[in-house]
């Protein structure tokens, strides 16, 4: 009898994924003037995760507009961040719509960031079987790296597993 493979789910930090793509494709507008550079950098990705991994298993979760929960533990949280450009924010409607287009679940929690809402869906994945991938470019998620959630940089084309954690920051994602 042959060994099953776990089934695996791929969760997208679509908020990391807009950030740098808009940052990291030209300019660029559709016929009527609106800015679509990070819609295009974006869906690259999505359809090279989608193709990279196909599993029936796959989401994006993307922040939500406004304050959340860490706000109120810490007022100045995030306080020395610029505020999102005006040609990157006329891109994140456009962008879910593209995405639901696309037939992936989109998640926007509020009062949570797109990290917290990846993290419990990983933890709760890797409970019940799941292999788990995290696409995103955020350093932070290494903590998650385990036996079986391992993270994806798609700008890169790296994959983090324990060893990978280790070897990049100097200590393991515990």
């Amino acid at each position: 009898m042959s060994e099953s493979k776990p089934k695996q789910l791929v969760l997208v930090d679509g908020s990391s994924f807009l950030f740098r793509a808009y940052h990291a494709i030209p300019p660029l507008t559709s016929p009527g003037g609106e800015p679509t550079n990070a819609i295009y950098g974006v869906a690259n990705m999505l359809r090279k995760l989608m193709a990279d991994y196909p599993t029936d298993y796959f989401t994006v979760v993307f922040d939500a507009p406004g304050k959340n929960f860490r706000h109120e533990l810490y007022e100045q949280y995030k306080a020395h961040r610029p505020p999102m450009p005006d040609d990157l924010r006329v891109q994140i409607e456009p962008l879910h719509q593209l995405v639901r287009a696309m037939g992936l679940p989109l998640i926007v929690e509020p009062g949570v960031e797109a990290d917290d809402v990846i993290g419990a869906l990983a933890k709760k994945a890797e409970q019940e079987g799941f292999e788990v991938i995290i696409a995103t470019g955020d350093k932070d998620m290494a903590q998650l790296v385990n036996a079986h959630v391992q993270l994806e940089n798609t700008m890169s084309n790296t994959r983090l597993d324990c060893q990978g954690v280790l070897e990049k920051f100097g200590v393991p994602p515990e």
